[in-house]
């Protein structure tokens, strides 16, 4: 597969009032275009950085971002972003806040019936369109994160980017939300990179997952292929031996080769 995202030799340093603080070195990465890919690692690992670096929110203090061939310099259409917090702003329906993202990208080349139509299939695609004329605070936490990730779909990008989207939903609404991004991944063809604390959460979604080293200085310290056939189907994967496999893979990575730092 040809790469797509390419993270060469990437090193990021922040400027604190003790001085230089290394969160991320030697880090090297091809992403091949429709691929999933997770990135897991304790708390202070920079999995969130690396994210942030992608999707152009930070620049790295040396080495090369690249994307479908060109630089990343900064927040980009083609790279969408989804966030723990949903960040909705409350003054706008669901309709609203995907239409808001929407006009920023296609008001140039598209009319308002073009772009109301975008709105609505984004909608559709994350199964709101009952809701899309509901406030925030009249949704459900799963729903506002779905807003969310229509949000960022409906801007067409082809890279997605998300920092533990479910991380702060309850395990049955989670589960729900996972089986949906699979579709939408399988019908979007979208790149997913993904940040996620959760190995079971890895491994039902992944294509290949990125170990992190703890930090400070953390680099990559082992990617994991996981070839499970797709579609997956959460239920027949817990009688799968090489899913088991997997998992306890990632586990020894964590807790046997990576001991959580004391605190």
């Amino acid at each position: 597969m040809e790469k797509y995202v390419q993270v060469e030799n990437v090193q990021m340093t922040f400027d604190t009032k003790k001085g230089p603080f290394v969160a991320l070195r030697d880090i090297n990465l091809n992403i091949a275009q429709g691929e999933f890919i997770t990135l897991i690692g304790h708390s202070g690992c920079g999995k969130s950085t690396l994210l942030n670096l992608v999707a152009g929110l930070t620049v790295p203090s040396t080495g090369a971002m690249l994307c479908a061939g060109r630089e990343i310099a900064g927040p980009g259409p083609e790279r969408g972003v989804v966030f723990q917090n949903h960040s909705l702003l409350p003054w706008l329906t669901c309709f609203e806040n995907v239409h808001l993202a929407v006009e920023r990208v296609f008001a140039r080349t598209e009319n308002s019936a073009a772009m109301k139509k975008r709105t609505q299939e984004a909608l559709a695609l994350v199964g709101l369109t009952h809701a899309e004329h509901k406030y925030p605070h009249e949704i459900s936490g799963g729903m506002k994160q779905r807003v969310g990730i229509a949000r960022a779909l409906s801007m067409q990008p082809k890279v997605l980017l998300m920092d533990e989207p479910f991380g702060a939903l309850d395990a049955l609404t989670r589960a729900h939300l996972q089986d949906e991004l699979m579709k939408i991944a399988a019908e979007t063809q979208s790149t997913v990179i993904m940040v996620t604390h959760d190995v079971d959460e890895a491994v039902l979604l992944s294509d290949r997952i990125v170990m992190m080293t703890n930090g400070p200085a953390a680099t990559i310290g082992e990617i994991l292929a996981v070839n499970l056939p797709r579609p997956r189907e959460r239920l027949a994967l817990a009688n799968n031996p090489k899913y088991h496999e997997y998992r306890g893979a990632v586990l020894d990575f964590l807790y046997r080769r990576q001991l959580r730092p004391a605190a």
